[in-house]
């Protein structure tokens, strides 16, 4: 009867080894879906973000005698949008710009003259109405008394360029010859201000200045958003 026994054992270890095999490999085959998923979507992350440019560029982290100057964005020049003839229309719509955050620091120490360096990230779009691959985007960036007089106003450009089947994209442009004169050590970064903005004709001015949008419904439907204005900010 053992004997009986022992061979019936053998006859259903045979019968379930080919399922326990069949397992295993159904398993190996899931895992190794699972990883080449994992590997392409790490690999279609990376393409993304070198194509955005979406890392921080470096500043340096230093210690000054006093605070830095306060950097801050303009609202009524923190976007770029063009309108062929003015009108309020999605076709309408060409190059637009968006100015969408600032990091800076700054150096001194005694009475030397403040040294600013900020990195500026943009995000730009390329509408219906854009001509081309790539657009050339002027900004501005002024110094001031604090909440007075401006002290100086210099422009920059950065361009943006745009690949084939692309309407958004993202840059960092970073400047490092920001100086500011100090008439004596008691005069310290927060005598002054840094604001930014891109250069704007009046009515791009009045179009951001009442928190203006596009915004698309549908395919063949579009509506102009306003919101509240505000100002602008940075940090630093």
């Amino acid at each position: 009867m053992r004997r009986l026994s022992l061979i019936f054992l053998g006859v259903a270890l045979l019968a379930v080894s080919p399922t326990v095999k069949a397992y295993a490999q159904s398993s190996q085959r899931d895992d190794d879906a699972r990883r080449k998923a994992e590997a392409e979507d790490d690999a279609k992350k990376k393409k993304k973000e070198k194509e955005w440019n979406t890392d921080p560029a470096p500043l340096p982290d230093v210690k000054n005698a006093g605070p830095c100057p306060f950097v801050k964005v303009l609202y009524d020049a923190a976007r770029y949008v063009e309108l062929k003839d003015n009108k309020e229309a999605l076709a309408n719509v060409g190059w637009t710009g968006e100015i969408q955050g600032v990091r800076s620091t700054c150096q001194y120490k005694s009475n030397e003259p403040i040294r600013v360096q900020a990195a500026i990230n943009f995000g730009f779009g390329r509408g219906p109405n854009a001509q081309g691959s790539s657009k050339d985007y002027r900004y501005w960036v002024a110094v001031t008394t604090r909440n007075q007089a401006v002290i100086s106003k210099q422009y920059f450009d950065v361009i943006g360029e745009f690949q084939p089947g692309q309407d958004r994209i993202s840059a960092v442009d970073t400047l490092k010859g920001i100086t500011i004169p100090r008439a004596n050590a008691s005069v310290n970064g927060s005598n002054f201000e840094i604001l930014i903005g891109f250069d704007v004709t009046p009515d791009m001015a009045e179009f951001n200045r009442l928190g203006k949008r596009f915004r698309s419904t549908n395919a063949t439907e579009t509506r102009v958003a306003t919101g509240g204005a505000g100002a602008g900010g940075g940090s630093n």
